[in-house]
């Protein structure tokens, strides 16, 4: 390990295990209170999205031309539209919040298992961790499966939840982190 990064994790080790402790907290609670997480992640994206239109419909009236005022217009309005949906109305749109995570998640799945059959033992470019990113692969396109196929019900719990977990493991890690301080 590079010593101006051994340096620096002794420095920060107090700042990591706080840091630690405090996501841990955090996911532990998204994780028993799984749809006050998910809707407070959806209020998020939606202040965001809101902000996003408010600076894009600013720049839209300072904008010298017509073609580019009236593009960047549209896309303010339409964020704006975006962040009132999801910000003023706490349970719609979790739904297609969780589709739009169920899709990602059967995609990750399809790539991870495609990078690990290429690197599968006998393969001309064999590659340790072959088989983990099969694993990998094969959990990402089982839950984007279950949560697509327990919708709506999904919807509910599963932001919150995989949020929680995150959170949870993150967490742990800068913990563990922060121990490696003294080892160094």
């Amino acid at each position: 390990m590079p010593s101006d990064l051994q340096r620096a994790i002794k420095q920060n080790a107090k700042t990591f295990q706080w840091m630690g402790v405090a996501l841990i907290v955090i996911g532990l609670l998204a994780i028993v209170f799984p749809l006050f997480a998910s809707i407070a992640i959806k209020v998020l994206l939606g202040w965001l999205f809101l902000v996003s239109g408010a600076v894009l419909l600013w720049y839209a009236f300072q904008a010298r031309s017509w073609t580019p005022a009236v593009l960047t217009g549209l896309i303010g309005v339409l964020y704006l539209a975006g962040g009132v949906y999801l910000s003023f109305f706490p349970t719609t749109g979790l739904v297609g919040l969780t589709v739009l995570m169920a899709i990602v998640f059967v995609a990750q799945g399809i790539f991870e298992l495609a990078m690990s059959w290429q690197h599968r033992p006998g393969h001309g470019n064999a590659g340790p961790g072959w088989a983990w990113a099969g694993l990998s692969g094969v959990v990402s396109l089982v839950l984007g499966v279950l949560l697509l196929a327990g919708l709506p019900g999904t919807a509910l719990w599963a932001l919150g939840l995989f949020l929680g977990i995150n959170l949870l493991t993150s967490g742990i890690s800068f913990v563990a982190l922060a121990r490696t301080a003294g080892r160094l």
